[in-house]
């Protein structure tokens, strides 16, 4: 059975709630998405459907577009997956390299909430720069630069 509707629009109305007081710059999609600006990287924050009582938070950080993927690069990424204690990188399907973490919403306080925002977003903005540097491509910043 999919999660309720109501249930994922409580969650975004809690979400939105968190954003307001602690990161006041965000940004409001008509598609029920957020958007929080943070150094050099942008954070995606979705909730998503997960069971019949429980839904997700997810935050994706945009980390570098255009980079040449190579296997050195994935193995870099593959790695510092294994070393960062939470979330992990990723690829999206035109290759724009991602760091994303997901929490729960049943119990999500505003600290977790903040603290898994903050903690994205500083993740992406360290490894931007290195990525870049191994294999070109552009920040968050870089894109909305243009």
């Amino acid at each position: 059975m999919p999660t309720p509707p109501e249930l994922i629009e409580a969650t975004r109305q809690r979400v939105e709630s968190i954003l307001r007081d602690a990161f006041p710059e965000y940004v409001p999609f008509s598609n029920g998405s957020f958007s929080v600006s943070y150094g050099s990287t942008q954070v995606i924050i979705v909730v998503r459907p997960f069971t019949e009582t429980e839904c997700v938070v997810e935050c994706i950080a945009h980390v570098v577009s255009g980079a040449k993927i190579s296997e050195e690069l994935l193995r870099y990424l593959l790695r510092k997956n294994a070393e960062i204690h939470l979330g992990g990188f990723g690829l999206l399907f035109d290759d724009t390299i991602i760091f994303s973490h997901s929490i729960t919403a049943t119990n999500m306080d505003r600290n977790e909430l903040v603290t898994t925002i903050t903690s994205v977003a500083i993740i992406a903005d360290h490894y931007d720069d290195e990525i870049v540097a191994m294999a070109g491509g552009q920040r968050a910043a870089d894109v909305r630069a243009e």
